[in-house]
């Protein structure tokens, strides 16, 4: 692996990414944010245009179980399949089984043991390690890191101090207010770049300039907060979390600060060095990778994570940074999107159908995660009607077969929902019945594009893998700029027939 790559983001199990796609010591830096075992539910907001834009989706909880993988991993380390497990990391899962017994901690730890021995096996000689996680479980899994890293010639170097404010108070106990990053280095012979901090004075006689203590000299400078001199960075970080103001913000619920990705990704590695993130989560770490010049390596197992860092980037960077990307795991063909329909993991269960309502409205559609009357409902997309109001697009998608039915269920959904339109995306190909069933469904006429779309419009995933059919309809304040055009009596379907 050179540093002439493309960047890589890849979509599935980060385990088995680490263990099949990822060659023996390739990598300089390796950033994880993995789930907290804070036994919290998380949601995601999406945001689009508009007030109505905006819809909770569920992304993970981050809660544990002691299930089939759990304790398939837990034998696979007791076993040592393939030699990957440090004799003391062995000890040390037995040792907790012991102690805390087989239930959600342990799953977690098991779950953790088993990445953190591939992201070791990834480093280079001289690379590093940072981990971020909260007090639930960091004291576990600082002897997670010690089994793997330090037996086979690593060591650990520090614990970062995450400090910030947000969030409400207590009076029964001192506010928690930080999260802990592990800092460890797969040799003696680690890269580290020291960074550097303001240290402001409390003098109030301390002006500007050189002043020489006889040992050495200190240069003291001055800006809008007082008189400062330049000092190595400490092991304790003070850094706002992000909060709903921010510009950064994208309303993802673990979202980091740019600020604690850029000191970590200088601290550790160069410009053309690799960075991987193995939990990349709404992309942090790539975006301030990419804007520091690193190559880049990302896994994440949700195709909503996916689209969102995809579209960061595009929004960040424009569309030729994509161009640069190579994306493995996400459906290119027929083959591959069966394949991904057809599994049977329950944590991916849902993923065929996010895959296609992200990939098919070019990720602007909301995904639903809802339960109950509305659970056909997989996607939502809103649309501007004219410059202060919008309007709702359903999104239904199918695996198996498709009958008539189908389209009367969802003409029924498009009338609870209040929605303009609806769309159905069919891994198989729809009967004539279904056909003409949708176009009895009739048109919606754009007032403001002065435009007719077909009420419901059927799509394959043939569609959408070979010939690159997408939402078509106006989703920003552009349609301002066409509404002028006035494209009056051309009726227009809902997919772009454009490469």
């Amino acid at each position: 692996m050179t540093t002439q790559q493309n960047n890589k983001l890849y979509y599935g199990d980060n385990l088995e990414v680490l263990r099949n796609k990822i060659p023996r010591e390739t990598v300089d830096l390796c950033y994880i944010d993995p789930p907290f075992n804070s036994k919290r539910t998380y949601n995601q907001i999406y945001n689009n245009i508009g007030t109505e834009d905006r819809a909770q989706a569920q992304v993970f909880i981050d809660t544990w179980t002691w299930d089939t993988p759990a304790s398939e991993g837990y034998q696979e380390i007791l076993d040592n399949r393939g030699g990957r497990f440090t004799k003391q990391t062995i000890e040390l899962i037995k040792g907790l089984n012991n102690v805390i017994g087989q239930g959600s901690l342990l799953a977690y730890l098991v779950s953790m043991t088993l990445r953190i021995a591939e992201i070791q096996r990834v480093l280079k000689s001289t690379g590093s390690f940072f981990l971020h996680c909260d007090p639930t479980a960091s004291h576990y899994l600082k002897l997670v890191l010690d089994s793997v890293f330090v037996p086979t010639g690593g060591d650990f170097q520090n614990e970062i101090i995450w400090s910030y404010r947000t969030g409400g108070a207590t009076s029964k106990r001192f506010s928690k207010k930080h999260d802990v990053i592990f800092f460890y280095s797969k040799t003696a012979k680690y890269k580290f770049n020291p960074q550097t901090e303001k240290a402001y004075t409390k003098s109030k006689s301390r002006k500007a300039g050189v002043i020489n203590y006889g040992a050495g000299n200190a240069e003291f400078f001055e800006d809008e907060n007082g008189v400062y001199n330049i000092v190595n960075m400490i092991d304790v970080w003070e850094i706002p979390y992000i909060n709903s103001q921010a510009k950064e913000r994208l309303g993802y619920p673990t979202q980091k600060p740019e600020d604690l990705l850029r000191r970590i990704i200088k601290a550790g590695s160069d410009a053309g060095d690799i960075v991987l993130d193995a939990y990349c989560g709404c992309g942090t770490t790539v975006a301030v990778a990419q804007e520091l010049k690193r190559k880049w390596i990302g896994i994440d197992i949700t195709y909503q994570s996916i689209a969102l860092i995809l579209k960061r980037l595009e929004d960040n960077y424009g569309k030729s940074v994509l161009a640069n990307i190579n994306l493995d795991g996400i459906p290119q063909d027929m083959e591959s999107a069966r394949a991904l329909a057809n599994k049977k993991d329950d944590r991916v269960r849902k993923e065929f159908e996010k895959w296609a309502v992200l990939t098919y409205t070019r990720n602007r559609a909301i995904i639903n995660e809802k339960k109950g009357a509305d659970a056909g409902i997989d996607g939502i997309a809103y649309f501007r009607t004219n410059t202060t109001d919008n309007a709702k697009i359903i999104l239904q998608v199918k695996s198996g077969g498709v009958k008539r039915g189908d389209i009367a269920t969802l003409r029924g959904d498009m009338q609870r929902e209040s929605a303009a339109m609806a769309v159905l995306i069919t891994l198989e190909e729809p009967t004539t019945p279904m056909k003409n069933e949708a176009k009895a469904a009739g048109i919606y006429h754009h007032d403001l594009m002065d435009r007719n779309y077909d009420v419901i419009q059927i799509v394959t995933v043939k569609d959408i893998v070979e010939n690159s059919k997408y939402l078509d309809i106006p989703m920003s304040l552009e349609v301002l700029k066409e509404a002028q055009l006035k494209a009056a009596g051309n009726q227009l379907s809902l997919i772009d027939n454009s490469n």
